[in-house]
C-alpha cells in the first residue's frame, strides 16, 4: 500500500514504540479514514513450525462484542436439522439440493455449517470448492455437529475461526473501526486467550512472537500483551 494518504497515516504511528492494547485500539480507530467502516484486524506471529502438522494452531472464539459484520450462514442438513437451523437464524437452509447448487458455482454465503449426515456429500462434491476458500465445514472449527442450531447461533453472534497461515501467522478480525476502543480491547482479549489455549504441546520456546493491530486501510501498530 502506498500513496500520500497512507504515508500520512504511517507518520502517526511511532515505529519504535510498542503500544498497550488500549493505546493501539484508540490509535487505529482515530486514524481510520476510509469511506467505509474498516475492519480492525489482529496479526500474531507464533513461535511454531507450520510445516509440522502437530504444531499448527486452529480454533474458534466467540467475540463478546461480535465482529460488526453480518454473516450469511448456510446450513447443510436434513430432517430435524432443517427446522433447528432455520429457527436459529441460518440465512440459507437445505440439503443435497444446495450441495449441488454450490457444485454448480453458487457461492452467495459467508459461512457454512453442517450436520454429520451431510459430510459425505460435502466432502466428495465440495471439498475442492469450499476448502481453498476456508469455508469447508469441519468439526475442529466447530462448524459440524448434531447441535446445528447452537452452531448457527454462535456464528451469527460473532464467533470466528482462527488458524495460522503457512508462515505461522494468525490473521483475525476483532471488530470495526466504528466500535468503541474498549469493545475492541475486549474482543482482542478474548482472541488472545483463545490463542493461548490453543498452544500446541509440541511448540517450544516463546509461543507469541509479535502482535500487531491494524485496520483494513491503515498502518500496523505493534502491541504488547505482557500485562
Amino acid at each position: 500500500m502506498s500513496g500520500k494518504r497512507y504515508k500520512a497515516l504511517t507518520g502517526l504511528v511511532d515505529p519504535k514504540k510498542v503500544y498497550t492494547v488500549e493505546e493501539a485500539t484508540n490509535l487505529v480507530k482515530s486514524i481510520a479514514s476510509a469511506k467505509f467502516d474498516e475492519t480492525v484486524e489482529v496479526h500474531v506471529r507464533l513461535g511454531i513450525d507450520p510445516k509440522k502438522s502437530d504444531q499448527n494452531v486452529r480454533g474458534t472464539v466467540a467475540l463478546p462484542n461480535g465482529t460488526g459484520k453480518t454473516v450469511r450462514v448456510l446450513a447443510l442438513t436434513k430432517g430435524e436439522g432443517l427446522n433447528a437451523a432455520e429457527s436459529a437464524g441460518a440465512d440459507i437452509v437445505g440439503g443435497d439440493e444446495l450441495v449441488q447448487k454450490i457444485a454448480d458455482g453458487w457461492l452467495d454465503f459467508d459461512a457454512v455449517v453442517a450436520t454429520p449426515d451431510m459430510m459425505a456429500a460435502i466432502g466428495s462434491k465440495l471439498g475442492r470448492i469450499l476448502g481453498p476458500r476456508g469455508l469447508l465445514p469441519n468439526p475442529k472449527s466447530g462448524t459440524v455437529g448434531l447441535n446445528i442450531g447452537e452452531i448457527v447461533k454462535s456464528l451469527k453472534a460473532g464467533q470466528i475461526e482462527f488458524r495460522n497461515d503457512k508462515t505461522g501467522v494468525i490473521h483475525a478480525p476483532i471488530g470495526k473501526a466504528s466500535f468503541e476502543p474498549a469493545k475492541l480491547a475486549e474482543n482482542f482479549a478474548a482472541l488472545y486467550q483463545a490463542l493461548e489455549g490453543a498452544k500446541p504441546a509440541t511448540a517450544k520456546g516463546q509461543f507469541v512472537k509479535t502482535v500487531f493491530i491494524t485496520t483494513t486501510m491503515g498502518p500496523s501498530v505493534r502491541v504488547t500483551v505482557s500485562s
